[in-house]
């Protein structure tokens, strides 16, 4: 038996050293194992402290949690809420990246280093669909930084570090393995995410530290998990560092609001079922379902039914990949476009556009002579599309935010107003007219998603 433990340690330490991934060389590093890494990486990762101030309305009988369900009226108090998360350190002068759900909202931020030096910062960039926060601390300098690692570089079974502060106790480190990539849809219920799986444990508090790999250089940016309970199960998720670059990049150029291109393209998975139909030797790849009018994909000659299977010569099997890839390659650029069409394949370059705000969305805030005081309207156009997740081929006139009237007659954000009463609507206008022409009764028609919706309520 000690042979056969012998010739494994032999085996172990005669295996083939690949380029970034080492094994152990010497005794010294057995016993050292991670030590040095976590030395080099800690340094660079920060826990951020938040604080954000809200109005809570007081309840009239001493917040008693029986009455609190049926009297909400009182005056409103500021209340302030606390919480805590991670960030890394990405250069020298205090470029700091964290999630969105960690400080997008905040109204004062700390971040304090691991060597307990605390510093102001304010949010240089945030976008709430990626989870991705850029921060600058004030007056910092030389300060310890962490490296971005290309994420084609990354492959499943690597050894990684995730690092961060979690459930408040402090600056931890847990190790385990990148378990998957190119996973989708696991973010805010809205499909755009695209994340790096690990097992290493990822509890709250964690989110938005760092993801590291054996030679300490940022693989993600932890952000969440796939827990029915809290904590962590096994299946943790961090957004890929290429698209923390294409961050930082756009934070430097001077953007406060994440721009990324837009496709203008529904599509679907091709499956098993599909691939032979589509003359596909494998399964994969995005059958185009629908295109508006003016998608960058339609002016370069893309057609329903084509199928696209990598972006730069990167494979991509969901929307969500292949926004990923052209956010990676960035606004202003082409990517090469790879699709099969009737068991053809060629590349077609397609240029990175933002989702065009033309028509003019006329936005419109209904005032207080109004009959849904408050309720904000705007016109629909492609960006007005993209940022409210609307069906491709919606038009008119859409609810941006339903205010505090139209929110208790049922209105939601990205309903489509289709009638006020008898009269067909296209635009705010419109329906600001239509209401003020109501009687004592009025009937809302909108489409929410794919149904439609009768409203009514009396004035």
């Amino acid at each position: 038996m000690k042979h056969i433990f012998a010739s494994l340690a032999l085996t172990l330490l005669t295996l083939p050293v690949f380029a970034d991934q080492r094994v152990p060389t010497s005794q010294t590093e057995v016993q050292l194992s991670f030590v040095p890494l976590v030395q080099k990486a800690t340094p660079a990762v920060v826990n951020i402290y938040t604080k954000r101030v809200t109005q809570a309305r007081r309840n009239t009988f001493m917040e008693d949690p029986f009455f609190e369900r049926f009297f909400q009226s009182g005056p409103r108090e500021p209340r302030v809420q606390n919480s805590l998360g991670s960030g890394v350190i990405l250069t020298s002068d205090g470029i700091v990246v964290s999630n969105y759900h960690v400080v997008g909202m905040a109204t004062d931020i700390r971040v304090v280093l691991n060597d307990r030096r605390e510093y102001s910062a304010r949010v240089l960039l945030g976008d709430e669909d990626s989870d991705l926060a850029i921060l600058q601390l004030e007056d910092a300098s030389n300060l310890p930084s962490l490296d971005l690692r290309p994420s084609d570089e990354v492959q499943v079974g690597e050894l990684v570090l995730a690092i961060g502060n979690p459930f408040g106790v402090g600056q931890t480190v847990s190790s385990g393995i990148v378990s998957g990539l190119a996973r989708s849809g696991a973010s805010n219920g809205n499909g755009r995410g695209y994340f790096i799986q690990t097992d290493a444990p990822i509890n709250p508090g964690n989110s938005g530290g760092a993801l590291i790999d054996m030679s300490g250089r940022v693989i993600g940016i932890n952000t969440r998990i796939l827990s029915r309970s809290g904590g962590s199960n096994g299946i943790g998720f961090a957004i890929p560092a290429d698209l923390v670059r294409a961050f930082v990049e756009q934070a430097d150029a001077g953007n406060d609001v994440f721009a990324r291109p837009w496709a203008g393209l529904s599509g679907q998975t091709v499956d098993a079922d599909m691939a032979e139909t589509f003359g596909l030797e494998l399964p994969g790849g995005i059958v185009i379902s629908g295109m508006h009018p003016v998608s960058p994909f339609q002016s370069a000659g893309f057609q329903v039914g084509d199928v696209i299977v990598a972006v730069d010569g990167l494979a991509v099997n969901t929307p969500s990949e292949m926004v990923f890839r052209m956010s990676v390659a960035g606004l202003g650029n082409t990517s090469q476009v790879t699709r099969v069409r009737e068991g053809q394949q060629d590349t077609v370059l397609v240029s990175l556009i933002a989702a065009p705000d033309t028509p003019p969305r006329n936005a419109t805030i209904l005032g207080r002579r109004d009959v849904l005081e408050g309720l904000s309207l705007a016109q629909i156009n492609p960006a007005v599309i993209n940022e409210l997740n609307l069906q491709l081929n919606a038009k008119g006139v859409v609810v941006v935010d339903p205010g505090p009237v139209a929110v208790r007659v049922g209105l939601r954000r990205g309903d489509v107003v289709a009638r006020v009463d008898d009269t067909d609507v296209s635009s705010p206008q419109d329906v600001a007219r239509a209401l003020q022409d109501a009687g004592r009764w009025v009937r809302l028609e909108v489409i929410r998603g794919a149904s439609r919706v009768q409203l009514r309520f009396r004035i």
